[in-house]
C-alpha cells in the first residue's frame, strides 16, 4: 500500500474546514478518511441503497481487508460510506440538505442546530453524529466531538472514520499514545487510509503520552477542554 499522507489530503481537509468556517486545521496534513468523506458525503444522499445493510456492510467490510490495491480499496470504502450515509427518514434527509446548505453558507452554528433536531429525531442515524462532531472539530471544540464520536463508535464500532477523527483530535490535545490507538483501530478496519503507517509512526517517535495514563481506550476521558 502507497503512503500518500502529505500530498492531497492537506488541500481536502484545509477545504473542508474553510466550508464549515471553523478555525484553520494544523498545517500539517492528517490521515484523510473522515474529513475527506465530508466533503464528498452529501452527493452520496439522495442516491444510496437501500438493500440489507448489516450484510452489505459485513460483506464489504471483508472486501476491503482483501482488497489487492488502494483503487479497488477506495470504490470499497466508497460504498460503505454510501451505507453510512443514508438515513431511511425522508425527513432526516430533508434536514441533511438544509445541513449541506449551512455549511456552504459557511454558518456552521446553524448547521450544527440541525443536526441536534436530526439526532432527537433519528438517534440511530451514525451520519448525523459524526457530521456534528466534525464539525464540532473545525470549531476545536473537542468535548462535543469526542462524545459525538462516542455515539458513532457505540452504533458502529467499525467505523474508521470516527476513529481517524478521533485520532486526530487526540494528537492536537498532546495525548500521543490514545492517537496512535485511534489511528490503529481506524486501520485495524480500513488498512487503506492514505498516510495511516507514516502517521502512527511518526507519533510513536514523539515518545510517551503526556496529560495520560498511557495507552488507555482512546475513548477514555483525558482531557475535554479545547
Amino acid at each position: 500500500m502507497r503512503n500518500r499522507f502529505h500530498a492531497p489530503l492537506i488541500g481536502l481537509i484545509l477545504a473542508a474546514a474553510a466550508l464549515a468556517a471553523g478555525p484553520a486545521v494544523p498545517a500539517r496534513a492528517e490521515p484523510g478518511s473522515w474529513l475527506e468523506h465530508n466533503a464528498a458525503a452529501d452527493k452520496i444522499l439522495p442516491q444510496a441503497p437501500r438493500a440489507n445493510r448489516p450484510r452489505n456492510l459485513d460483506f464489504l467490510f471483508g472486501a476491503l481487508q482483501a482488497a489487492p490495491d488502494d483503487e479497488t480499496a477506495k470504490a470499497i470504502e466508497q460504498r460503505i460510506w454510501a451505507l453510512w450515509v443514508v438515513s431511511r427518514s425522508d425527513t432526516a434527509n430533508l434536514l441533511m440538505l438544509r445541513v449541506r446548505a449551512a455549511v456552504e453558507g459557511k454558518d456552521s452554528d446553524l448547521a450544527i442546530k440541525l443536526l441536534d433536531g436530526i439526532v432527537k429525531i433519528k438517534p440511530d442515524y451514525i451520519e448525523a453524529w459524526n457530521r456534528r462532531a466534525t464539525l464540532y472539530y473545525l470549531k476545536k471544540d473537542y468535548g462535543r466531538a469526542l462524545a459525538d464520536i462516542r455515539e458513532v463508535l457505540k452504533r458502529e464500532p467499525r467505523h474508521f472514520g470516527a476513529y481517524s477523527g478521533l485520532g486526530m483530535i487526540r494528537a492536537e490535545m498532546g495525548e500521543t499514545a490514545r492517537a496512535v490507538a485511534a489511528f490503529e483501530l481506524a486501520r485495524k478496519w480500513n488498512p487503506h487510509i492514505a498516510g495511516i503507517d507514516s502517521e502512527i509512526e511518526r507519533l510513536k517517535a514523539l515518545g510517551g503520552d503526556s496529560g495520560t495514563d498511557g495507552p488507555a481506550d482512546p475513548l477514555g476521558c483525558g482531557r475535554l477542554s479545547s
